[in-house]
Formats: C-alpha cells, structure tokens, sequence
C-alpha cells in the first residue's frame, strides 16, 4: 500500500513523487524508507489527484494545525498538482498549508511556477542548503549548475504570491556558512531557519 499523506504531530504530509533533481549529501531517503516513524514512502507509482484527495477523506482534518507538501520527493515536480490540492484544502477545510521545496521548481518545469502557489500555500519553505553556488552545488548535488540562482529567483517570485516566504539550512554545514546564509537571506528579505539534521 502506498504512503500518500503520513502525520507527524499535528501536521499531516503530503507524499506526491519520489522524483527529485537533486542528491543532497544529507538527505534522509539515504538512512532509510521513511521519516519521524511513517511506513514507507518510496511510492510504487504516483498517486493520482483524485487518490490523494480520497485519502485526506479518511482524515478527521479538525484534529491536524497545517498540510505539509514533503515526500520522498520534490513536491514542484508535480507543480500544477501541489497548487489544485493545495487549494483543495484550503477551500474545504480552511487549513494553512505550506509546501517544502528545493526551490527548483522553475528548472523542473522549464516555466515560472511560483504563480501557481498563489491561493494555494500559505508558506513556501526554501531549501538554501548554502551561502553560495559553489557550496551549494557541492552539498546539494543538482541537475543544473545555474540550480543556485535559480532557487534565488524562485523564493523571489514567491514573495509576490504567497504570504509566508523563509529559507532553510540543515546545521551539517560550517558555523561561518550559517551566518552568510543569515546575511544572504536577510538581503532579500527572507526569514532564514537553522534545522538540525533529524528535522
């Protein structure tokens, strides 16, 4: 059985492709199957719009506090899907949704597609991983050497459509690199989180 929606807390997540340009030298999908205790999420096939609905049906959504777009995958890889589900849930339960992304999504579908959020997420959580394109490249490992400026101009956009815009770095990475995140960030007006590696 596939692993479309899994809970952590009181958020529940979406699990939409397992597709992904990237081979981030941390990422979870190499120590295992799943994440915070969820059966696997390494999907047969991807589930269709119609599958992912019915299944939010099975939930009592009163008693979750967001809907979370991150799978065992880059959400954007399904852009036009993450912005119909995403408005979904807003239109029938009212619940904010964020969506957790590399960024990349314009690389991806070869088109803007920060639009497509408006309406549909309420915050947009940016993977900057690094301070630069040369750091960045070497810790995410992406598809396209342009992918740094690329993310750069995707949480751009982002600020003219969805409410909420911040960037995160995983604190595997050199004290002195977090702090010229923080700057980089702050330069576009940015929130910038620091997570540690297991969350």
């Amino acid at each position: 059985m596939m692993t479309m929606l899994y809970t952590v807390g009181d958020k529940i997540y979406v699990n939409l492709t397992n597709r992904c340009p990237c081979a981030c030298t941390f990422c979870i999908r190499q120590n295992g199957d799943g994440a915070y205790g969820s059966d696997s999420l390494w999907l047969d096939r991807e589930p269709t719009v119609d599958e992912v609905i019915a299944e939010f049906e099975k939930y009592d959504l009163n008693k979750y506090s967001e809907v979370v777009f991150c799978g065992y995958g880059e959400p954007m890889e399904r852009a036009d899907d993450v912005a119909f589900i995403g408005r979904y849930i807003k239109d029938n339960f009212g619940l904010p949704v964020r969506l957790n992304t590399n960024g990349l999504g314009d690389k991806i579908n070869g088109r803007p597609t920060a639009q497509l959020l408006e309406g549909a997420v309420d915050i947009v959580s940016i993977s900057l991983n690094q301070c630069s394109a040369e750091k960045y490249n070497a810790v995410t490992r992406p598809k396209w050497e342009d992918s740094f400026e690329a993310m750069i101009s995707f949480a751009a956009d982002c600020k003219n459509y969805v409410p909420k815009v911040m960037f995160t770095v995983v604190d595997v990475i050199p004290m002195e690199d977090i702090s010229r995140c923080k700057a980089l960030a702050m330069s576009l007006g940015i929130g910038l989180r620091v997570r540690t590696y297991d969350s």
